[in-house]
Formats: structure tokens, sequence, C-alpha cells
């Protein structure tokens, strides 16, 4: 079995057309349907039902094709990690952040990252802290930059806390009011909040049933820009961190009374590649003072 055989397999099965995997292989079509019928006779088992006009795979090929990845990516992990050993860092690093991190510059660190290690490819996703984390988890990602609040777990990666956040009221300038504001007269206004089950939601409801206070959500988003156009036209209030609520969009923001909370964290697999190890000690250097990582079940 051969890593170019896996190759070929895996651009078939995410082509579902030999033409084009070969196209993506940089071999000619003849060459690739060559590789993988020799491993079809090796496995003794078609991983492919082939006619003119269709290619999907088969129950052996949807049970080979994950192994095959595993096995393509640690070898490309292993070229990597000696790389490493001769103080070249190459390969890909994949980052998650939330919408609204702020603990860091992220285009700075980014910016000083390929600047050291430009042979680097840095892949950026954006999405929900309980699902990056997740994501850490299963090995999609190596890094996740979340806004979490207190308990939030973190089994089973590397955790570090990087900012406390106490978060504000945010509702129309023209509305702004002198505070601090206590949560039941916050409650006296329809709220914009994320889904519930995510971080960002719990960060909210916690400060509120701690304090016995009933509010109405009447607005679910899955995007913090969307709550704020949503309270800059009038239409409720929210909650956010003051320094992700931008100057001159009509928002004001009012500082509660034993309101929400977040915590800015960094997660990263347990046994981060070179690329990620690298971005890792970019962010410490502009972090001297970070608190030192941690793993656990609890932030």
């Amino acid at each position: 079995m051969e890593l170019r055989q896996l190759r070929s397999v895996i651009a078939v099965a995410e082509t579902l057309n030999f033409t084009r995997a070969a196209q993506r292989c940089h071999v000619v079509q003849s060459a690739l349907s060559h590789q993988v019928a020799a491993l079809e006779r090796e496995l003794g088992a078609r991983l492919f039902d082939r006619t003119n006009r269709s290619v999907r795979l088969t129950a052996a090929g949807e049970a080979f094709l994950p192994q095959a990845r595993a096995a393509l990516a640690a070898a490309d992990r292993a070229v990597d990690e000696v790389a490493a050993t001769l103080g070249d860092v190459r390969g890909t690093v994949t980052v998650g952040t939330i919408p609204t991190f702020t603990a860091f510059g992220v285009v700075d660190v980014l910016r000083r990252y390929r600047g050291a290690y430009p042979d680097a490819v840095v892949r950026m996703r954006s999405g929900a802290s309980e699902v990056l984390i997740d994501d850490v988890r299963r090995g999609c990602l190596d890094v996740a930059l979340l806004g979490v609040p207190e308990g939030f777990s973190t089994a089973g990666v590397v955790a570090r806390r990087l900012a406390f956040d106490e978060l504000a009221l945010v509702v129309p300038a023209a509305r702004a009011v002198d505070g601090p504001l206590t949560l039941a007269e916050a409650a006296e206004h329809p709220f914009a909040d994320y889904p519930v089950g995510g971080a960002g939601r719990a960060e909210s409801d916690v400060a509120f049933e701690r304090a016995g206070v009933r509010r109405t959500v009447a607005f679910e988003v899955d995007r913090s820009e969307t709550m704020l156009d949503l309270v800059a036209a009038g239409l409720c209030v929210g909650v956010a961190a003051p320094a992700t609520v931008p100057d001159g969009a009509g928002l004001a923001t009012v500082p509660l009374v034993d309101g929400p909370t977040r915590i800015q964290l960094l997660a990263h697999a347990t046994l981060p590649s070179p690329a990620a190890r690298a971005l890792l000690t970019v962010v410490d250097s502009v972090l001297p003072e970070v608190n030192s990582g941690f793993a656990g079940s609890g932030v």
C-alpha cells in the first residue's frame, strides 16, 4: 500500500469523478485508475462502484476512507516533525475563533507568524465556542479562540485562560443612560441573544438565573453583528463585551450590577503539530503575562 494510492482514493471519494480526481493529483486519469485498482486488488474489495455516469463509495470504501485520511495525515505529520527538528516549520495550522474574540489581536499574531514561518499555511474558521472546542477534541482544529461562561468544560484539550470580561447592556444610542443598571431594570426590555444551549447564551442566562430575574428573549441570533443591528434598530437590547461594540454604530453600552461575565480562552490539542506549536509560541510572545496553560474539566 502506497501513499499515492491513498491520495488517489481520497481524491476520488471527494470528487466522485476520476477525471477531476486525476487533475487534483496531477496525474493522467489512466494512472490514477491503475493506482485505485491495484489497491482494491491488494485489499480484496472494491472501494468504488463505477458506471459511465456515476462513481460512489462501496461499503468497503466507506470503511476505508477515514482510515486512509488518518494514515495520510500521520505520514504528513511525520514529515513536518522531522522538518521542525531542522528549524523548518511547515504544514497547516487550522484556527477557529469566535467573532467577538478580543484577548489579543488575531491579525497581528498571524502577521508575526507568517513573517517567522512563511512555509506554514493558516486556515481560519469562525463559529460558536461550544462547536470550536469540540472540533479541537475531534482533531478538526488545531487552535480555538473562545469566549465562555464560568464552569465551561475544557475536558480533552489544553486550555489557557487569557482574559476575564464583564459584559454590559447594549442599547440604542438614543436610549443611553448613566449606569449601572440592575438586571431587573435591564429585563424591562426585550433582548436579542444567542441560541439556547450555547456558551454565548449561557453567559447571560446564568447571571439572570442567579439574580432570580426573568427576561424576554425576543430574538435569537447566531451572529453578534445581527444582534447589534437589531439593537441599533431599536427593536431590543443585548449583552456584549464593551470592546466588541463598534463606535459610531448607533449603539451605547451601560454597565450592569452583577451582570454576565465571560472568560476568553485559547484551547489546543494535547499534542499540537509543529505548525500549531509555532503559532502558540507567537501567541506567548504577544502575551508575556498570560496565565500558564492547564487542562481540566472546567474553567
